[in-house]
């Protein structure tokens, strides 16, 4: 069973990669007429701008792991439990 769970975290993270590179390719349009009204010559964000945005990420993608670990885990007991009553 645990193969089931790894192929089902597997098809969810392609699942993930291909709904970014739909969004990005949905919005880079957008992006190119921000950047012609703008001017398109602006600097990088801050660096220490950059350091609270890559941290947040961080932090969220941790929480997603561990909510994906609970999930799974809620799933393996509920699969324990049925197993149980059908013995």
């Amino acid at each position: 069973m645990n193969k089931h769970f790894e192929d089902a975290q597997y098809y969810l993270k392609r699942a993930g990669e291909t709904a970014k590179k739909g969004v990005v390719e949905e919005l880079e349009p957008i992006q190119d007429r921000i950047d012609n009204l703008t001017g398109g010559d602006e600097a990088e964000p801050e660096p220490n701008r950059l350091k609270e945005i890559r941290a947040d990420l961080k932090e969220l993608q941790g929480r997603a792991e561990g909510e994906a670990k609970e999930a799974i885990a809620d799933a393996r007991d509920k699969i324990e439990t049925y197993r149980q009553k059908e013995a």
